[in-house]
């Protein structure tokens, strides 16, 4: 998958394409609708599937001081796209400038003049241009003025849940710590994203030496407790290494500040200044204050035998899903 950072990425000499355009924060299983449909569209005609979207979020530059918390880093987001079939990935810097283009002039400048689009794909809801004036029949409008079809997504309601697969819908389960659920609007686990840094060593004088997780401001950290997981390390390999993970303040050592740590399961590894991922899959219990480091020590030995236990059903589940579908993959 190509990536192009703003307008004058585009290389000269592009020709037509097939666009969808949006945030696609978390790139949910609605959002995959919307892709797999423009996807549809794109190997129809022959042409790439380019999706527009924006960093940082738009409401951040609309209304300073809003920005919601991310599901997917900016890296992480590319990685999902390449996997669903996106050809290229065109990130458009948002702007003051930006966001004071008219629906007609965010058309002309974006999708007719750089990407020359010949259809675009875009959710029943879309909104675009200043003051979000633009929606689905405008783009129609626009398209029988500059030569492009314009086709509205009806919104994903899951049947089992009966909502909407919405961006919102997820980092509100997120929140709450109910990764099973999140994981249901998102495909796939929740992933927060970081670089380990040092901490204060409490873990390793426990017998349990952890990785603290340095995340961006913006992300969507769930709330406090214990969760099991997956550790991911960068590189080609993509080792994964089941995780006990603690979300909270430590405050059986009166701690303040909110951290993020793994311990990894039966292994040592050395992973200061390494950038790593932590799939949440499951929340074991609230963050509780404990009397005594021996106490601590006790549960946190029962933690780790229910993470084992949680994540060894997990990936049970995995082969069962593989073998019903052929041994083919689960879309991300």
């Amino acid at each position: 998958m190509r990536r192009w950072r703003g307008l004058s990425a585009v290389p000269s000499g592009w020709g037509r394409c097939v666009a969808t355009i949006g945030v696609f924060d978390g790139v949910h299983r609605g959002h995959q609708q919307i892709i797999g449909r423009a996807r549809e569209r794109a190997d129809a005609l022959g042409l790439p599937l380019v999706v527009v979207t924006f960093d940082p979020h738009p409401s951040e530059v609309v209304r300073p001081g809003s920005h919601p918390a991310m599901l997917t880093s900016p890296r992480y987001k590319a990685e999902l796209m390449a996997g669903i079939g996106v050809d290229v990935l065109c990130v458009l810097p948002f702007t003051q400038e930006l966001s004071r283009l008219s629906a007609a002039e965010f058309v002309h400048n974006v999708l007719v003049e750089a990407l020359h689009v010949r259809a675009v794909v875009v959710g029943e809801n879309f909104r675009f241009g200043h003051r979000a004036a633009g929606d689905v029949a405008t783009l129609r409008t626009l398209g029988g003025t500059f030569g492009f079809a314009a086709e509205g997504v009806s919104l994903f309601r899951d049947p089992v849940v009966d909502a909407v697969m919405s961006s919102t819908l997820a980092r509100s389960l997120v929140a709450a710590g109910d990764m099973r659920a999140a994981a249901h609007v998102l495909g796939r686990d929740h992933r927060l994203e970081g670089v380990v840094v040092r901490g204060d060593a409490r873990g390793r004088e426990l017998g349990y030496p952890t990785a603290n997780l340095e995340v961006g401001p913006h992300a969507a950290v769930p709330a406090d407790g214990i969760y099991a997981g997956w550790l991911v390390r960068a590189g080609e390999a993509g080792e994964r290494l089941p995780a006990a993970i603690s979300i909270g303040t430590n405050p059986t050592f009166e701690g303040t500040e909110r951290r993020v740590e793994a311990y990894c399961l039966d292994v040592t590894v050395e992973l200061y200044g390494e950038r790593v991922a932590l799939d949440l899959h499951e929340r074991l219990r609230d963050t509780e204050v404990y009397t005594s480091a021996d106490a601590l020590i006790a549960q946190i030995g029962r933690d780790v035998e229910r993470t084992r236990e949680v994540l060894a059903g997990a990936a049970g589940k995995d082969d069962q899903d593989a073998d019903e579908d052929g041994g083919g993959a689960p879309a991300a």
